[in-house]
């Protein structure tokens, strides 16, 4: 008999408190191991329409909800004695007759909270769609008069009570005005094996698989893949290729289950799996252990790491020594001591963006190098006599770097892409890339020179959560994704009222320096909320004092500590997320400090560091006119182009942060506030 277990369950599981879910577990494991265990008290639920419902005994209060056929005993829920029989005698688990998905379906008529559409055949976006073409969708027979009469606002209410693949098809209809029918399906001989089903049940065939399931019912993307995210899990592809998707779609669970499966893949797989910083390597680290704990031979083929980590370790390998690498400061005065040994008459700004963007990130060589350097995204011109004059001063800092012995990340990146352009043998057969969208020019060369053919690089990134990096041709480089590049669309963390009024800051659709264009267009979340809150504030104090409002109110409705973040542009402001938390009552916990345990603290940290994370609630705070954009770097801008990328770049930062709000979300400023905090009441 197949266990099978229902995302319905694991949710419900993730609601109990550490004792019930302990208990809970318990039962699960006998129901597997010994279905006609006495203790369960197995029973069928009389009052339900589905006939095959059965509850399970767990202690005096608690039971769970076991669907039970011939062939298979599904955990379908987990409550209270009263609310978990109320759940299955208002639901039914049946074969959707046209797409044949197993589907877990509310019963329409014991829907109390929702009351009857009046029939307007035709007035609201379904209107029109006849009965084939909701039943292709996924939509139950007995919701299709609800979803033909509803309206584009009350369908929101009417969505989280339909079945995912349902719900997800209308609200694109909805939000884009295209309805995509499916192409029509040969039916499965198992109802659980279709792609739609895929994403709310597993099957479990032992008691390992049975626990990894059970001990972190919170992490759904471990078991529950949306078909999209599916193909690219399991996709070959024959040169490099590139997943997208805006902020909360999905991107990092397409990029850890890929390098999963491609460490499964052989014996010999050696695959690495890298993002841009420590702290997200942590976290991804982290995830990716959960994945494969209970293949304990495929662990020791995964590698997750940061890219400068893996490039020290590396270097190291490779020439026997530890890269000694210059700090920003040390950088900064060796170019300042350059232009006043050569006399050359040149702004600092420019003279420092320079080197990091041109020089130092394409390792320029000598002035001829220099005179044909791409300037992609530098918009003030050089000619080449001034440019012979700006190398002296290039070579003499580079000179000076050197003769102490420092190399810059830059160069470490590229003496490891000679060596390893020079070697047959890679240290990976497989490179899997999250934020691709940060990498730089030295990185990308790096993993270009690792390139091997099938499957050999992967790369996940939104163009809209850009940061740190300008734009640069990817194919010149070697790293071509022309036909190997897709846009997920279905996004699960961020309601739809955060995700669209983030959605304002960045445009719908965004190019690259190769004219690949990344489509935002038509992205739906899966979930309602209340609407962002936006404070403009009189003083200090007083938008102090209302973020502290806010995080009182959450934690009053049941939002942990743990699952509160408080974000502000830079280290200087991170005073007054302090103030707000204290006044709310709370202790806080720096995101710097990422490996810590926050327990019954509120998160607070720079944008910068919201990368990654998800919180049920965020405030977004100190928003003020010279913080964003930020007035140092519009100080420190060398040209039109510079300015340019700076204003994209600080609005994409917000837009990073506000998007790690999952159900609530405050932004605030004193006045008159960023221009940016416009848009979200646009």
């Amino acid at each position: 008999m197949n266990i099978i277990i229902a995302a319905t369950f694991t949710d419900a599981l993730a609601c109990l408190t550490a004792a019930e879910q302990k208990a809970t577990k318990t039962s699960a494991f006998d129901l597997q191991t010994s279905p006609q265990h006495p203790g369960l008290q197995m029973h069928r639920i009389d009052k339900s329409r589905d006939t095959n419902f059965w509850s399970a005994r767990v202690n005096a209060d608690l039971r769970i909800i076991v669907h039970k056929t011939p062939a298979s005993l599904m955990l379908a829920y987990v409550d209270h004695h009263d609310r978990a029989y109320a759940w299955a005698e208002r639901r039914r688990i049946e074969a959707h007759p046209t797409t044949g998905a197993i589907q877990i379906v509310e019963v329409r008529e014991r829907v109390e909270e929702l009351a009857p559409f009046a029939p307007k055949p035709s007035a609201g976006p379904f209107g029109k769609l006849s009965d084939a073409d909701l039943l292709s969708v996924g939509v139950p027979s007995d919701w299709l008069a609800d979803v033909r009469a509803a309206s584009e606002d009350s369908f929101l209410d009417l969505a989280p009570h339909l079945p995912v693949e349902a719900s997800e098809a209308l609200l694109q209809l909805a939000t884009t005005g295209v309805f995509r029918k499916p192409a029509p399906a040969t039916k499965p001989a198992d109802p659980f094996t279709h792609t739609d089903a895929l994403r709310r049940f597993r099957v479990v065939e032992n008691l390992a698989e049975l626990a990894q399931a059970l001990d972190a019912p919170w992490e759904k993307w471990l078991v529950y893949l949306h078909p999209t995210q599916r193909d690219f899990v399991e996709r070959t592809f024959s040169g490099p290729a590139r997943v997208a998707g805006s902020a909360g779609t999905g991107k990092t669970v397409v990029a850890l289950h890929r390098a999963a499966r491609l460490a499964r893949s052989s014996p010999q797989a050696r695959v690495l799996l890298a993002t841009f910083s420590e702290p997200l390597a942590a976290s991804l680290a982290a995830k990716a252990r959960l994945l494969v704990s209970p293949e304990p031979s495929v662990a020791p083929s995964l590698r997750v790491a940061s890219l400068q980590g893996i490039a020290d370790e590396l270097y190291e390998l490779s020439f026997g020594r530890r890269a000694l690498i210059a700090k920003p400061d040390q950088i900064a005065r060796a170019l300042e001591r350059a232009v006043e040994s050569t006399g050359v008459q040149a702004n600092m700004n420019f003279i420092a963006s320079e080197w990091a963007h041109v020089v130092d990130a394409w390792q320029v060589k000598d002035a001829t190098d220099y005179l044909a350097v791409p300037r992609l995204g530098r918009a003030r011109r050089v000619g080449s006599k001034q440019r012979e004059k700006l190398w002296s001063v290039f070579a003499t800092a580079r000179a000076s770097l050197d003769a102490r012995g420092f190399q810059t990340w830059p160069g470490v990146f590229a003496a490891l892409t000679a060596y390893l352009e020079g070697r047959s043998e890679k240290p990976f057969t497989h490179v899997v890339i999250d934020e691709a969208q940060d990498l730089g020019v030295p990185e990308l060369r790096f993993l270009a020179a690792m390139n091997g053919g099938v499957d050999a690089l992967f790369f996940a990134g939104d163009l809209g959560q850009r940061i740190f990096q300008q734009p640069f041709s990817w194919k010149a480089l070697g790293v071509d994704i022309v036909g190997r590049s897709a846009t997920l669309k279905v996004n699960y963390r961020t309601s739809h009222q955060i995700r669209r009024a983030a959605d304002r800051l960045i445009p719908l659709t965004i190019r690259d320096a190769d004219n690949h264009v990344e489509d935002r267009k038509g992205t739906v979340s899966v979930f309602n909320g209340p609407e962002p809150h936006v404070v403009f504030a009189e003083t200090e104090a007083a938008e102090t004092e209302t973020v502290a409002a806010f995080i009182r109110t959450a934690l009053a409705d049941g939002v942990a500590a743990r699952e509160i973040g408080v974000f502000v542009r830079d280290p200087d402001r991170l005073a007054r997320a302090r103030a707000a938390v204290a006044s709310a009552g709370r202790a806080v916990i720096e995101l710097s400090d990422r490996g810590e345990d926050p327990g019954e603290r509120v998160s607070i940290g720079t944008m910068h560091l919201a990368k990654g994370l998800e919180f049920k609630a965020v405030a977004v705070m100190a928003c003020d006119e010279d913080a964003l954009p930020q007035r140092a770097r519009i100080e420190a801008v060398a040209d039109e182009a510079e300015l340019e990328d700076v204003y994209n770049t600080e609005r994409q930062l917000l837009y990073v942060a506000a998007t790690r709000a999952r159900d609530r979300l405050m932004v605030s400023a004193v006045k008159p506030g960023s221009e940016f905090l416009r848009d979200f009441s646009a």
